[in-house]
């Protein structure tokens, strides 16, 4: 089954955005130090506005704000006084555009599948594209046996990549259950393979290690979706959770970003947040504390067109 022809979408959309992390430990914290990757990036296809950055308490330096291996904004910060609680909030706007190079393209010519793979191979004395650092295999999307046969019958000889991108999201789709609570950050793909179930998360680690086991190139893309409330329904805020998919590399289409978890490309309703090779290099927030007992992170993320009066954000939906 190939794509259906989708007609653009009509002239931007803007939206806001707000990601709010709070954590009540159990014991006082002594010492923290965090890193977050909260910040989202600028893309020909997303400017970003109004982005501001809360942490409560107070850190007890400036926040460091650098960029990793990737061209993520990363902000670094810590805190040497005891605390017993910690609120960290995100929040911006964005005005998306369609974006041009994030799908496959029905209307141009896709390379096919096998050419693409020799280009991203090392060859002695040749210089390999920036895409070659997605195609080796990671802790939670590996280049793995039993993912490349999962995948096996779609790569024919011959066939275009972007025709085979599209058919394996929709494998993915068919193939897991989405079910909150079934995995945890730790999942890999072969594990949500296994179990068939997972988040949005598992369904993009899934689809990047299949395509990587065939020596393809594919990123994990974090951000967040718009989602719709039922008719009639008024937007609930905080409701919404953090998203990701995928984006295949193709020399003549550029990242095709497709979204295994709801069968469908990345457009205007998808606020790009951060890139890598999976989870592990884009997790919006991780730090090493000493103290603080069991403390399970609590996160609220709204997302809503800014011409919304309601300003709220719709339920989740897989």
């Amino acid at each position: 089954m190939s794509e259906p022809n989708v007609p653009p979408l009509p002239g931007p959309r803007r939206l806001s955005v707000r990601h709010e992390t709070r954590y009540a430990y159990d014991d006082p914290v002594e010492v923290a130090h965090h890193s977050a990757w909260l910040r989202p990036r600028e893309t020909p296809w997303q400017a970003v506005r109004q982005w501001r950055l809360e942490i409560e308490p107070a850190p007890d330096a400036p926040v460091q704000e650098s960029r990793d291996a990737f061209g993520n904004w990363r902000h670094g910060f810590g805190h040497d006084q005891v605390h017993d609680h910690l609120t960290v909030c995100s929040s911006f706007q964005v005005e998306l555009t369609t974006p041009a190079m994030m799908g496959p393209d029905t209307d141009a010519p896709s390379p096919e599948w096998e050419s693409v793979v020799k280009s991203l191979s090392y060859r002695a004395g040749q210089q390999q594209p920036e895409a070659a650092a997605f195609v080796p295999g990671t802790e939670f999307a590996p280049r793995h046996a039993g993912l490349a046969a999962f995948g096996r019958d779609l790569f024919v000889h011959g066939r275009g990549l972007a025709e085979l991108a599209w058919e394996l999201m929709l494998r993915v789709h068919a193939h897991m259950r989405y079910q909150p609570h079934s995995t945890d950050v730790a999942t890999s793909a072969v594990q949500a393979l296994r179990q068939r179930s997972g988040v949005c998360q598992d369904f993009a680690h899934l689809m990047i290690g299949v395509l990587r086991s065939h020596g393809l190139a594919a990123r994990y893309v974090s951000g967040y979706l718009l989602t719709h409330p039922p008719p009639g329904q008024a937007r609930l805020v905080g409701a919404d959770a953090s998203h990701a998919w995928v984006a295949v590399w193709c020399p003549v289409q550029g990242w095709l970003a497709l979204e295994p978890t709801n069968a469908m490309r990345a457009g205007q309703d998808h606020v790009t947040l951060a890139w890598g090779r999976d989870y592990a290099d884009v997790a919006p927030l991780r730090g090493v504390i000493r103290g603080g007992g069991q403390a399970v992170p609590q996160v609220a993320v709204t997302v809503a067109p800014v011409d919304d009066d309601s300003a709220t954000a719709g339920p989740p939906q897989p």
